[in-house]
C-alpha cells in the first residue's frame, strides 16, 4: 500500500518527501509539543535523515509505512503530519499538529481524512495509542470514531474502531 494525496475541506495531506524536512523541523520545533509524543525538537538535518528512512519503508513486505504532511491551503504552509502503519489486520494511526495551529480543528480534519482514506482501502481495523492525559488527542480520536479500550501500550491507552470498509 502506498500513500497518495488526500484532500479535505481546508487541507491537503501530501505524501511525505525528504524535502519536507526543513519546513517540518520548524513546525515541530516547540519543546511543549513533545510533552505527549516524546522526544525533542530536532534539526532539519536530523529530520531529513529520519525522513529518508521513512520514505524507504520497512524491511517487512507485509507492513506499509504511510506518512503525510498536512498543508493548510489558505496559509500555504505545513502544519503537522498524519501517519499510518498498515498490516494485514489493520492500521495504527497517529497525528501531530504544530503548536501555532492547534485548536483550529486541523488535527481532527486531517485524522478524519486519513481514516476515510483507510476505509476506502478496506483496512479492517484502526487503532491509535494516546497518552491518558492528552485530552486534545482523545477528542480527535473520538471525533474519528475510535473508542478507548482497557488496553495499555507503553503508558498509553489503546483506542480502536472497526473500519466501515467503504469504497
Amino acid at each position: 500500500m502506498e500513500s497518495e494525496a488526500i484532500t479535505t475541506g481546508r487541507l491537503d495531506l501530501l505524501p511525505l518527501r525528504v524535502d519536507h524536512a526543513g519546513e517540518m523541523a520548524e513546525v515541530l520545533s516547540d519543546p511543549a509539543l513533545h510533552t505527549f509524543i516524546g522526544g525533542e525538537p530536532v534539526s532539519p538535518e536530523v529530520l531529513r535523515a529520519r525522513y529518508e528512512r521513512m520514505v524507504q519503508g520497512p524491511d517487512d513486505p507485509g507492513v506499509s509505512w504511510l506518512n503525510w504532511v498536512i498543508r493548510l491551503r489558505d496559509e500555504d504552509c505545513l502544519t503537522g503530519y498524519v501517519q499510518a502503519t498498515v498490516e494485514s489486520d489493520g492500521a495504527e494511526i497517529a497525528w501531530v499538529v504544530g503548536t501555532p495551529w492547534q485548536g483550529r480543528g486541523i488535527a481532527t480534519e486531517a485524522a478524519r481524512g486519513l481514516v476515510e482514506w483507510l476505509d476506502a482501502q478496506r483496512v479492517p481495523t484502526i487503532i491509535a495509542h494516546i497518552h491518558p492525559d492528552h485530552r486534545a488527542s482523545a477528542s480527535v480520536a473520538t471525533a474519528v470514531g475510535l473508542t478507548a479500550t482497557d488496553e495499555w501500550h507503553d503508558g498509553e491507552v489503546r483506542w480502536h474502531r472497526a473500519a466501515t470498509l467503504g469504497g
